[in-house]
């Protein structure tokens, strides 16, 4: 389980692909601190297993079906990744609860200087529109990240200064792939939702089955 807030920015340093498979071997520093085999590293918002690591860099295998489902595949050496260890019981949960299951892979189509802020649309697969909600929670390549906009398969976000800086979305360009994590409770309860005949869905319904 991870919260959004992007601990760093690292580097990849070396790709060896095979087929539908990937090992990445990336330059870290403080995701180093504590780091240990096993440990779960969310790489653009993927969870990802550390198999291997040095004082410098760590290593993580990337299976077929993540290869197919997330933007790793479009890496390459050099290319800046965001880094969060996964979250510690006693730590701060300064985003929302992202678990690293990246849901689709949208696309960057505009970029705009709004006084301090940058506003960025992108467009995801239209069969998720019921998971954007205005206002509502959204990871993008991990980044935990507030909707300002949505209209048909269309969202807009907008980065302050810090997290364009601190964050790998900040440093994307317009046709650049963004993974993309809906909001866990909002997945849930539709789920919920959709598995009841009746589908009634009310403030009492929310009261009794403990979303509210």
């Amino acid at each position: 389980m991870f919260t959004g807030i992007i601990e760093e920015l690292g580097s990849i340093q070396n790709i060896h692909a095979s087929k539908n498979t990937l090992v990445l071997t990336l330059q870290g520093r403080k995701v180093m601190e504590d780091l240990k085999i096993g440990d779960s590293i969310a790489v653009n918002g993927v969870c990802l297993t550390v198999i291997d690591f040095t004082h410098t860099s760590f290593s993580v295998d990337v299976m077929p079906e993540t290869y197919k489902s997330t933007s790793l595949s479009t890496l390459h050496k050099g290319s800046l990744v965001n880094l969060e260890r996964a979250l510690t019981a006693n730590g701060r949960l300064g985003g929302h609860f992202v678990t690293g299951h990246v849901d689709a892979v949208g696309q960057i189509i505009k970029r705009e200087h709004k006084e301090n802020a940058i506003y960025i649309e992108l467009t995801f697969p239209i069969e998720f529109d019921h998971l954007v909600l205005n206002k509502g929670s959204i990871a993008l390549d991990g980044t935990s990240l507030t909707v300002f906009g949505n209209r048909h398969g269309h969202l807009t976000v907008a980065l302050i200064p810090h997290t364009a800086k601190e964050s790998v979305i900040g440093h994307k360009k317009i046709g650049d792939q963004v993974n993309i994590e809906f909001d866990m409770l909002g997945k849930y309860l539709f789920s919920f939702w959709q598995s009841r005949e009746d589908r009634q869905l009310s403030i009492n319904f929310l009261k009794e089955n403990g979303f509210l």
